[in-house]
């Protein structure tokens, strides 16, 4: 068996375990980087953000075509989908990213393993690569980058065919009849939208009073309002406690949690795709051989240098508690290599953006409403609606609205929310003056370009002092 030695090597290829090995790279580390997937990108890009999003802009401009364009004066008719050719061309889009990180890791320098990693000790590492061989890896510092995986029901077994998570819903060869939704979150109401526009009926079920997980009250109110006029039917408070499959179809029964001895209801459907959440992806990986802790949420508990309890392991990205997105493991990626290089290194924790990416997009950073009001803490509240915008009034998306939230005494943005059809780039702006502990009145002092829908964002900053120029 092959050994070879490394200053660092990073378990994972994901955005944030690739986005670290550059880092290191270009701080004159030496870095090797181990993934089991044949192509980099981790989730994130081979079943997850990146060709949800194909799916998500394919379908919307299907949808626009159809509902918005004879308004407009452009006459479509007969319009078709090509079902294989749309899959074709998320994979092209695929493809071409995972080729795109191939080259970056090539022009840093980083050496990269294919190949399922194991601990034997806390500085030794055995690699099953791909081509059936075996490697060992000894490394002074251990990244644990493997991100996480679909979450299951307790009494549902997934079987990929009908019974499916993301992975399947992404690649499914026929558009459903009914599709259920187990689960109102992020990836739910994002699939359950693709799927709406290309002809399938979608219930959402969704455990919970609302939509869209820990998302500002008031967005998800507004956003379970235009997706159920889009078609989605909603379900709340309800817990599918069973999925049995008969000849033809899925018989799905869910109770209200809040009493779960009434009367259960009965929904029959061809597929279910379980969006439950996701769990941290430690499988496999021989954790326990090293003595690895976790926290009571079952993610691997690191001190503040993502150190974890054994020393010289770290980690980074989903397999650590916070939000499961790529971005924050990107940056905790980076602070952490800076850390290695004896640099400064900070993650703010309180700026880091969330979008839904339905039709209109939500996009989020900071604190929402609830739990500013949950501690106690004074705030005041500007909100300017984009059926005021003249942008949007002129692209005909004019649905939802900005929010910004910020301290009564200090004026410091404290949260922004955003329901509209860009707000997943505009919340940049939010995020940026947050980061510098900015003001809402130096939002609205900005000069924003005109007519774009970020004005709505200057507007409501505006709003905060009840000082609104177009309502």
């Amino acid at each position: 068996m092959d050994r070879l030695s490394t200053e660092i090597l990073i378990i994972g290829g994901g955005p944030g375990g690739y986005v670290a090995a550059i880092r290191a790279a270009q701080l004159g580390l030496e870095v090797t980087l181990v993934d089991k997937r044949a192509t980099l990108g981790g989730t994130c890009l081979n079943e997850g953000c990146i060709p949800s999003k194909a799916l998500l802009s394919i379908s919307h401009k299907l949808e626009d075509a159809r509902q918005n364009f004879k308004d407009q004066g452009i006459l479509a008719d007969n319009i078709r989908v090509n079902l294989k050719q749309m899959m074709h061309r998320k994979a092209s889009v695929v493809d071409e990213l995972a080729r795109g990180i191939s080259y970056l890791m090539k022009k840093n320098k980083v050496r990269v393993i294919y190949g399922a990693a194991t601990f034997i000790s806390p500085q030794l590492v055995e690699i099953a690569q791909n081509d059936g061989t075996k490697l060992k890896i000894k490394a002074r510092r251990i990244v644990i980058a493997t991100g996480s995986s679909p979450a299951t029901i307790d009494g549902v077994e997934i079987d990929g065919k009908q019974i499916i998570t993301s992975t399947e819903a992404l690649n499914l060869d026929k558009t459903p009849k009914h599709l259920v939704v187990v689960g109102g979150g992020v990836i739910g109401l994002e699939l359950g939208s693709v799927w709406s526009r290309l002809g399938a009926n979608i219930t959402v079920v969704e455990y919970t009073a609302n939509i869209g997980g820990a998302m500002d009250r008031e967005c998800a109110v507004q956003l379970e309002k235009i997706l159920t006029k889009q078609g989605l039917v909603f379900k709340t408070h309800r817990k599918v406690t069973s999925v049995k499959k008969n000849a033809k179809f899925l018989t799905l029964q869910a109770v209200d949690p809040r009493n779960e001895t009434s009367r259960a209801d009965v929904i029959e459907c061809d597929y279910a795709l379980i969006c439950t959440g996701r769990k941290p992806n430690v499988k496999g990986l021989g954790v326990d051989k090293i003595g690895l802790e976790f926290d009571d949420r079952g993610y691997i508990a690191i001190n503040q240098n993502y150190e974890t309890s054994v020393a010289g392991v770290y980690a980074i990205g989903d397999v650590v508690s916070g939000p499961q997105l790529a971005h924050k493991a990107e940056e905790e990626g980076v602070a952490l290599m800076e850390h290695f290089a004896g640099l400064p290194f900070h993650v703010n924790y309180n700026v880091i953006p969330s979008v839904v990416y339905t039709n209109p997009e939500v996009a989020s950073v900071g604190f929402t409403e609830e739990e500013l009001k949950a501690n106690g803490i004074p705030y005041k509240a500007g909100k300017f609606p984009f059926s005021a915008n003249s942008r949007a009034k002129a692209v005909g998306s004019y649905e939802g609205f900005s929010k910004v939230l910020a301290d009564p005494n200090t004026d410091k943005v404290l949260g922004v929310h955003i329901v509209g059809e860009m707000a997943g780039s505009m919340i940049a702006e939010a995020a940026t003056v947050m980061e510098f502990s900015g003001s809402s009145e130096d939002i609205a002092r900005t000069c924003h370009a005109h007519p774009t829908q970020n004005e709505a964002l200057k507007e409501a900053a505006w709003a905060t002092f009840g000082k609104a120029f177009h309502i």
